[in-house]
């Protein structure tokens, strides 16, 4: 079993719209359901801390509803732990969510860039779904170059901004943003399921790419732990063959003390 750290926007209105928003609850609720399956431990952080507000649940989708109403969820969403106080050792992998909020206080959230670089480093998983890929922009590695970098990347399209209406609202396009600092955007028809893996980086495009980017997490946690386990038999094997290599110059003493 590993640990996940799942991120949430705390951004709960569109600029000054005046329209509510917050985490994406599909792009929460679908991975949530496949690291569980997995018997993988979830937990939850948001940028500010609290409860995170939450956007329209649909109510004919049985996964949100299950996610909505889990007592282990509601608890863990009730008052989330912010980034900056995270250790990141504790965690195995990292899933950004997506909804509209995060354009607004991913990509400036210090503790959430320093969060991503340090699982990424120490050989973690870090996934993104639609616009939760924000929280990539400005993660610099140890070495100065930046995570996005060289990758290819699927998040929200420009095209799927336009189609509901918040492309004059929104700070900047974030597939436009991510060509400009270095990453190939791949993008797919509008509203299809489209994930990109690059390496230990997951990355997918819309709600319905959510539940995709989770199982090619847990496909790279599963190597990882395939990984380890070798790691282990190949200790235990090394000891084994120590101690039985000790048995045998013990006995050959004793066998030459006697003559």
């Amino acid at each position: 079993m590993k640990k996940i750290l799942m991120v949430l926007t705390s951004v709960s209105e569109i600029s000054d719209t005046g329209e509510k928003t917050g985490y994406n609850v599909a792009e929460a609720a679908h991975p949530w359901k496949v690291f569980k399956d997995s018997g993988h431990f979830v937990d939850f952080a948001s940028i500010r801390g609290g409860q995170p507000p939450q956007d329209t649940v649909d109510p004919e989708d049985p996964v949100q509803v299950d996610f909505t109403h889990n007592e282990t969820t509601r608890a863990g969403l009730y008052n989330t732990a912010r980034v900056d106080v995270v250790d990141p050792q504790q965690y195995d992998a990292l899933y950004l969510v997506g909804g509209h909020g995060t354009m607004w206080d991913f990509p400036d959230s210090d503790g959430l860039k320093s969060l991503v670089a340090s699982v990424y480093e120490a050989g973690g998983v870090v996934g993104a779904v639609c616009h939760g890929p924000a929280g990539l922009l400005n993660v610099e590695l140890a070495n100065g170059s930046r995570l996005v970098a060289g990758r290819r990347v699927a998040a929200f399209t420009n095209a799927e901004e336009v189609a509901v209406g918040k492309d004059k609202v929104i700070p900047f396009f974030l597939a436009d943003r991510l060509e400009e600092l270095g990453a190939t955007h791949v993008a797919a028809d509008d509203f299809t399921e489209n994930v990109v893996v690059d390496g230990r980086l997951v990355t997918g495009q819309n709600p319905a790419s959510a539940a995709g980017v989770a199982k090619e997490m847990e496909k790279l946690l599963a190597e990882i732990i395939h990984h380890e386990k070798a790691e282990e038999q190949h200790e235990h094997d090394v000891l084994r063959a120590d101690k039985d290599a000790e048995k045998s110059a013990k006995k050959a003493a004793a066998e030459n003390a006697g003559h």
